[in-house]
């Protein structure tokens, strides 16, 4: 009898937050160990299921710990200095690349690099005429909400450029709905789609996604052709979010981010293959999954602290995700996902559970 056996496999994550425990979650069906490096060490969302090393994201000493025990590298967030990527990859792949992750971190980068693309924008810098209602951002670190001032007229974004370090300039678009595309991209060039979602935002934090959007077939088919210009360009290894504005059926992208997506957390349980196991397959060089929904699902953010447990639970086809992080005002500490047949049925189920928030 002949028997073979397998090394084991091992992904660095850099950054130890609630992807990275979600993908640690992910990749232990698949035989795969993880490693995260993380400032706060054992303390982080991911700790109870992975290996933690210590160390800041630019500590070569830690640094050099991480591509000796792993496999592949991949990030859980934007923040992480293009040099640290750009050292790593000399040493072990680095999955997605440099590019991805440098242009992401830089709204203005960004933007150029979508235009160039042919991708529509909402208006920015000297495209925002004087007087126009904006948004004035910091180009890079921002998120949640923060780092941004929405201005009526010149005086308030003089004030606001002078206030925000490094600012861009967005001009408003009246937009009729926020919508996502989670997409994902194999080694060998394949890509695999999610249905678009609808999402809600309140003070610039995600508080709700409905999955499938109602869509047309000619708006999926758009963001699909989208994302694979975006994907192309950038020779992109893994799963991506991008996040649109719908605009009387046309589609903008606001920003994308290099990594799996908290728009993309009903995968879990609403698709036959999650966004975290999705982007383990494609960054260890391993097939796709398949991208279908099983039904309707409803995801909502649990903001500063969590439902009550035996309610939500208590409810049919709902399921509950604790990050293992203390409340805190604005704080994502886990999330619900609602799963059903149908919208009218998941409707019933969500009123439900927003009860119990």
């Amino acid at each position: 009898m002949n028997t073979t056996f397998r090394s084991r496999r091992t992904l660095g994550i850099i950054g130890g937050g609630q992807l990275a425990r979600m993908l640690a979650i992910a990749a232990r069906p698949l035989d795969i160990d993880c490693v995260t490096l993380e400032p706060t060490g054992m303390q982080c969302s991911a700790g109870p299921v992975s290996d933690v090393i210590v160390g800041e994201f630019d500590d070569k000493e830690a640094l050099a710990v991480l591509a000796d025990r792993c496999d592949v590298i991949t990030v859980e967030l934007e923040a992480v200095p293009p040099s640290t990527m750009e050292w790593l990859a000399d040493r072990v792949p680095v999955r997605p690349g440099v590019e991805a992750v440098r242009t992401s971190q830089d709204r203005l980068l960004e933007k150029q690099l979508l235009r160039s693309l042919g991708i529509a924008t909402a208006p920015f810098n000297e495209e925002v005429l004087a007087n126009e209602p904006a948004i004035v951002k910091t180009r890079r670190g921002g998120y949640d909400g923060r780092g941004q001032i929405r201005v009526a007229n010149e005086a308030e974004r003089t004030r606001a450029i002078a206030e925000l370090p490094d600012p861009i300039v967005e001009g408003l678009v009246r937009f009729g709905r926020e919508l996502s595309l989670v997409a994902a991209r194999s080694i060998d060039g394949a890509i695999a789609f999610y249905p678009l979602v609808e999402n809600v935002h309140h003070d610039g934090i995600l508080r709700e996604t409905t999955a499938p959007a109602t869509v047309s077939a000619a708006q999926q088919a758009a963001g699909e052709r989208l994302a694979t210009l975006l994907l192309e360009k950038l020779d992109y290894i893994g799963v991506i979010g991008i996040e649109l504005f719908d605009v009387d059926g046309a589609l903008l992208v606001n920003e994308f981010a290099p990594r799996v997506h908290n728009t993309g957390h009903w995968t879990i349980e609403g698709a036959h293959t999650s966004q975290f196991e999705q982007h383990v397959r494609a960054v260890m060089g391993l097939p796709l999954g398949s991208t279908s929904a099983r039904g309707a699902a409803l995801m909502i953010n649990a903001i500063g602290a969590l439902p009550d447990e035996a309610r939500v639970l208590g409810i049919p086809a709902t399921h509950m995700h604790a990050y293992g992080k203390e409340d805190r005002p604005g704080r994502k500490v886990g999330h619900v996902t609602i799963t059903a047949e149908s919208l009218a049925e998941l409707e019933f189920r969500a009123a439900a559970v927003r009860a119990a928030f």
